[in-house]
């Protein structure tokens, strides 16, 4: 099958570009469990450019551990097109992975990426695919990111290395995104900057995308958002009691770097939030702890320390009061 057959589809759209670009080649790595929607957010456009042009602007290839199909987090098996470890990709490598990360890059696969990098290929993670790089050895030095909700997880087990709560990150010959439909943002950038922003804009409008987010762009709301209030004291308290997750509870050294009084932070709390700085804590505390436990392999003890409890024992009640199971069950659930 020859390249346009296989790379490009009839469509009514149309944008002229000049004929015989030098096409990119992307190779996608396929990890099990990867996530479908991130996968698909990144390749889709490709196609839509291609379309659109009708040439071959981007070539992909699919790749696995073996060569086998891979189950992606939803259960659903996809195709691909031979094993990584028999490929010599050219262009943009992307490893795609997904929920529960830790463990799913090999030594073998780190190996590989880190030959390819050294060779002066650009390597990059969608969703969690910074976990492989990490792996590899070449996150040190490079700004990167990965979906939010891992990030904490990535953190315990990766203390030198600190993630961007970035859309995406393009740093030298690392290219990184978060996920979901910020990998449609990673890849609207790449048409955009190599074949011009009238191809990026009607991409764009094939995906019925309506805005391009930035590379600077944060992953999730503003704790602002989050909150529903814009009230500066109560979002400087909030961020201050994010920022101090692992310490003990200090009402009062939160109140004096605010320059306000002990009860001035519970009347705000009360407010806006109707809920006491204590209990807000504790639920920050209790969304980390659940994180964790979904995201690595660390020990409910370990957890309970990381999520700032002085005791397994407060961390196990607590956390079976919200969520109705013990971290222990949690932790071990589909095991």
């Amino acid at each position: 099958m020859n390249d346009i057959a296989k790379f490009v589809a009839k469509g009514s759209a149309h944008v002229t570009l000049p004929a015989g670009l030098e096409p990119l080649d992307v190779a996608f790595v396929l990890l099990p469990k990867f996530t479908m929607l991130a996968f698909s957010s990144a390749i889709e456009p490709l196609r839509m450019a291609n379309q659109l042009a009708q040439q071959v602007l981007f070539r992909w290839q699919v790749l696995s551990e073996d060569g086998a199909p891979v189950a992606c987090s939803n259960g659903v098996p996809v195709m691909v097109d031979g094993a990584w470890a028999t490929a010599k990709p050219e262009g943009l490598v992307l490893v795609c992975s997904g929920v529960e990360p830790e463990g799913k890059a090999s030594a073998a696969l780190g190996d590989w990426l880190r030959s390819l990098w050294r060779r002066g290929r650009v390597v990059g993670g969608l969703c969690t695919g910074a976990y492989a790089l990490a792996q590899a050895g070449i996150l040190k030095g490079h700004r990167f990111t990965m979906h939010w909700d891992n990030i904490d997880a990535f953190a315990e087990n990766h203390p030198d290395l600190q993630p961007a709560r970035q859309v995406f990150c393009i740093d030298d010959r690392v290219m990184t995104c978060a996920g979901g439909v910020a990998a449609a943002d990673l890849m609207l950038k790449l048409i955009n900057d190599r074949f011009g922003a009238t191809l990026g804009q009607e991409v764009m409008n094939m995906c019925l995308l309506t805005q391009r987010r930035q590379e600077e762009d944060l992953q999730t709301t503003s704790l602002a958002a989050r909150l529903g209030t814009r009230h500066d004291k109560l979002l400087q308290a909030a961020a201050f009691m994010e920022a101090h997750i692992e310490e003990d509870f200090d009402l009062d050294a939160c109140a004096e770097h605010l320059s306000l009084s002990r009860r001035q932070i519970e009347r705000l709390f009360n407010r806006y939030l109707n809920i006491t700085p204590v209990r807000y804590m504790n639920d920050l505390r209790l969304a980390r702890g659940r994180s964790l436990l979904a995201e690595t392999d660390m020990k409910v003890t370990e957890v309970a320390v990381a999520c700032g409890y002085a005791s397994t024992s407060h961390f196990s009640k607590s956390f079976r009061k919200k969520y109705g199971t013990s971290p222990y069950r949690f932790s071990h659930f589909g095991g």
